[in-house]
């Protein structure tokens, strides 16, 4: 069998990347996600006491969540700027405790503005090679599989809610 040599544009790398980016934060198209289920709609239906509430024995909250998630962003983010990040503290990333309404919407806003500086850069970036596309899947991987965990734990804060009812 032959190998085959084509390869993708920049453009239609950048612009898959994006959909799915978007898709998973704010905008959903149906390619992985059900409709009111990004990352930005399902966290605004959380209030502050909500994302306070431990989602089970030992585990985190889900303001812990968002703001692990925001740490994650906020390393890729400073090394795309070529920041020397040291060591990340990835325990002290899940140490939220319990958060009031100013503090809620303080993690959810950095959030936002992690995930907008990820799609500047990814609108903007012209050095796509192994190592930063390999990135791009591994943030999008990591961050869908933290609102699956925020998603899940709505279960326990509200309660397993039947969509058909």
């Amino acid at each position: 069998m032959a190998t085959q040599t084509a390869q993708i544009s920049l453009d239609d790398f950048r612009s898959g990347f994006l959909i799915n980016w978007k898709e998973a934060f704010e905008q959903v198209t149906g390619i992985f996600l059900d409709g009111g289920t990004s990352m930005f709609e399902t966290l605004a239906t959380i209030s502050a006491e909500e994302a306070s509430k431990p989602v089970g024995g030992g585990c985190s909250n889900i303001a812990a969540q968002v703001n692990h998630t925001w740490f994650y962003l906020d390393l890729a983010n400073r090394m795309g700027r070529g920041e020397d990040v040291g060591k990340p503290d990835w325990d002290g990333s899940w140490e939220v405790g319990a958060v009031d309404d100013a503090e809620w919407r303080r993690l959810i806003d950095q959030l936002r503005d992690a995930y907008n500086e990820v799609t500047t850069f990814a609108s903007t970036f012209e050095g796509w090679d192994e190592r930063f596309i390999g990135g791009a899947f591994g943030m999008l991987a990591h961050c869908a599989y933290h609102l699956g965990e925020i998603r899940a734990g709505l279960c326990v804060v509200k309660g397993n809610r039947d969509k058909s009812a």
